[in-house]
Parts: C-alpha cells; sequence; structure tokens
C-alpha cells in the first residue's frame, strides 16, 4: 500500500546523524533523499571549512534553495527528505514555504554526545569545537507543534521508526 507523499526536514546541529537518519528515513518511505550540505555555495563550505561559522546572510540563498527543493517536491506531489541544521524558527519557516505542511524531525542530543561524534567523523568540512558552540548558541529547539523531538542516543533504526509512527495513515484505499 502506497502511504501519501510527505516532504519532511530532518533537523539538528552537525553531529546528530541527519544525513544517516535522512537516508534511512528516505528508504523507509521510498522517497528520494538530499542532503541540504552538497546545496551550500563553495563560498560557505570554504568560510565552514577554515572553522568559520555561518551567519544568517551566509545561509539566506541556501535555505531559498532548500525551499525551492521543497516546493519542486510538493508541486510533483513526491515524497523529499532534505537534511538541513534549520537552527532558527525563522530558518524552518522559510523552508515551510516550499511546503506550508513540511513535516520536521528534530535530532536533539548533549554537547558531549554531539562533541564525541565529530571528533570520530573524517572526510566533512564543519570543523571544531567552535562551529558547535555557535550551531548550539543559534540553535532554537522547535517545540512539540512544530517538529517531533528524538534523541540521538537511540540507535538509527528506532529513530526512523518511531518518527514513521507520527506520520499519518496511508490514503490510499485498503483495497
Amino acid at each position: 500500500m502506497e502511504s501519501a507523499s510527505q516532504r519532511i526536514l530532518v533537523m539538528g546541529v552537525s553531529g546528530s546523524g541527519k544525513s544517516h537518519i535522512g537516508q534511512a528515513l528516505a528508504a523507509s518511505l521510498g522517497a528520494t533523499f538530499i542532503d541540504g550540505d552538497d546545496h551550500h555555495s563553495p563560498a560557505n563550505v570554504a568560510k565552514m571549512a577554515s572553522g568559520t561559522p555561518l551567519n544568517d546572510d551566509d545561509r539566506r540563498e541556501w535555505l531559498d534553495t532548500l525551499a525551492g527543493l521543497f516546493a519542486e517536491y510538493y508541486r510533483a506531489d513526491r515524497s523529499v527528505v532534505i537534511a538541513c541544521s534549520g537552527l532558527k524558527k525563522r530558518y524552518r519557516d522559510r523552508l515551510r514555504v516550499g511546503d506550508p505542511g513540511l513535516r520536521i524531525l528534530y535530532l536533539e542530543g548533549s554537547r558531549d554526545l554531539l562533541r564525541e561524534r565529530l571528533t570520530t567523523r573524517a572526510g566533512h568540512f564543519f570543523k571544531g569545537d567552535t562551529m558547535l558552540a555557535s550551531q548550539l548558541a543559534d540553535l532554537e529547539p522547535p517545540d512539540p507543534s512544530e517538529a517531533v523531538s528524538l534523541s540521538i542516543a537511540l540507535n538509527p533504526h528506532q529513530i526512523v521508526h518511531d518518527f514513521l509512527a507520527t506520520l499519518p495513515p496511508s490514503t490510499e484505499p485498503p483495497y
């Protein structure tokens, strides 16, 4: 039985597992997965790689690009899961322009667990405690009316299972 199409944002600070969980969630839904990091400008990537946190101006075009992707999938009635930090409420509101019914999974975790994960991650442009501290300072955690919050201390399978349980049932007839 097919389920209704969904546009889903997987959000959280760096090290929360957005890409890993987003890929698993997309696979479970038969949806496309898009890593928001792949849509940063070369200037933003270079800034982060140097250890300098992004500011609101740096993120504006990036968020508009991701909102445009949500809009494309919404208009086509296709499912997509996009991993994006979505740190501030106004960022999430900007993403919702693409789909007012956007569903959000917030991956929350302690500073210690996030730092541990970041120190073991190789080959990523996000660097340093300074950037993690900046993201945590910018983070405006969504309230329960805006997002489903799940702890990154859970195993990935459990996170995906628990989030899927919050989605509306299929709109397809049962025959």
